[in-house]
This record gives C-alpha cells, sequence and structure tokens, in this order.
C-alpha cells in the first residue's frame, strides 16, 4: 500500500487503510501515518512520523508503533496518555508528546494538535498543513464541538475527515455537522463500516454545503487533494 509516486504541485495525497481513522498522507517530501491499526509494519516502508489521537484500541497499537518505528526511525507524536504508553517501547528522542495548541514540525510540515470531542482521557485532533500550505484535518473521533467554527475559518481546510460511524454517539448527522462548522473544499466521510452511512452523509453535505465536495474513500485506495484556488 505504500505511495510511492509524489503528489503533484499544492496537492498532497491520501490513503484511507482500515474501518477507523487510519490514514496515510503524503506530502512533497514527507510521509505520515495517522492512529495505524488493523495493518501491517511494512505497509509503511517510508514512514517519517506516525500521529496518533488517543489511546482507545482502534488507534493505538503499541507493538505495530514500534515496529514501524524500528523499521524507519521514524517520529512519534502522539496525545499524553498514548505517549505515555509508548515511552517503553519508543526511543525518547523519537516520542514526542502534544496537546491541543501545540505544534511539531517534521521537517518543513507542520502538525499542530486541536481539541477533540471524544470519550477518551486526553484525545487530539490534528491540523496537517504541508510545505505548499495543503491544509488536512483529521477529526479522529471526534462529534462536533463548538470551536470548530473559529478552527475552519482561520485554516480554510483543504480536506476534512469526518467521522461517521462506530465511535460513541457518532453518525452521518454528526459528521455532516463537523463539514458544516469547518466548511472544507472537500469532506471525507471516514470511521464506518458502513457504505451507506457515507453515502448518507454524501446526501446530507449535498443537499446543506453544496460548495463541499464528498469524496466517499475506497480502503488502501489513493486519493489526491489540491490545494483551493
Amino acid at each position: 500500500m505504500p505511495i510511492e509516486k509524489k503528489p503533484e504541485k499544492n496537492a498532497i495525497l491520501f490513503v484511507w487503510f482500515n474501518h477507523y481513522s487510519g490514514v496515510l498522507v503524503r506530502t512533497p517530501s514527507k510521509m505520515l501515518v495517522i492512529d495505524p491499526v488493523d495493518i501491517r509494519a511494512r505497509s509503511f516502508p517510508n514512514a517519517d512520523a506516525v500521529l496518533i489521537t488517543h489511546e482507545h484500541y482502534d488507534h493505538l497499537d503499541q507493538r505495530l508503533i514500534a515496529e514501524i518505528q524500528k523499521a524507519t526511525d521514524c517520529t512519534i507524536i502522539a496525545d499524553p496518555v498514548s505517549a505515555h504508553r509508548l515511552q517503553h517501547v519508543i526511543p525518547p528522542k523519537k516520542l514526542q508528546e502534544i496537546r491541543p495548541g501545540e505544534e511539531i514540525k517534521v521537517g518543513e510540515v507542520s502538525v499542530k494538535a486541536e481539541e477533540c470531542n471524544h470519550p477518551a482521557a486526553a484525545p487530539v485532533t490534528y491540523i496537517i498543513t504541508s510545505e505548499d500550505g495543503v491544509k488536512i484535518f483529521h477529526t479522529a473521533d471526534s462529534l462536533p464541538f463548538q470551536e470548530l467554527t473559529a478552527i475552519g475559518e482561520r485554516e480554510k481546510f483543504d480536506v476534512v475527515f469526518c467521522t461517521v460511524g462506530i465511535a460513541a454517539g457518532t453518525s452521518p448527522e454528526t459528521g455532516f455537522e463537523i463539514a458544516r462548522l469547518t466548511t472544507p473544499q472537500v469532506a471525507v466521510p471516514y470511521h464506518t463500516n458502513s457504505a451507506a452511512y457515507q453515502h448518507k452523509f454524501a446526501a446530507i453535505l449535498k443537499k446543506e454545503l453544496p460548495k463541499t465536495v464528498c469524496l466517499i474513500p475506497e480502503l488502501n485506495k489513493i486519493y489526491q487533494v489540491s490545494k483551493r484556488k
């Protein structure tokens, strides 16, 4: 599943690789893996960083992360609870804890943590900004929350990943609400094993937010998103 090619100028590539929030993002120079579970370490031979949103089983696999890190020497960026659980399996210099409002650089790529409305110990969402300024919002398992409007206005997202199922309280409707509050160029319904949920999200989005494109992802397929003009 590695993304061999580079994205076009002012674009990023991504792959959704499990039914949860597992996403591989490729910028012109970096490969970022978010919440890897239910997949083999060799799927990410060129990982530059692994990002963890929270400690739940469908987001944090300590053994897998250790395997990826050992094979690639990548950086691990994690919420405080996940970082604590990883401290004995990841070299200290390669493990970075992040909290909402904090930013970590992976080369020229920015990784910034924001709040996450989800019943975990200290969950975060991630804003990833590529070298070209493409803005990605990975919302983990989050339900909508008030600050999303201000975040969306500030960041002007090119793509937002919206949870539509499996996680507590989530649905196509709550996923749409995240899209409505953040008003991205492209909205991606994920964290579900139900195509029906994804299509319901798409139908609501088309009716209520017609200027936002819905991209319904297939597992392990490569997609490109360009910077909004």
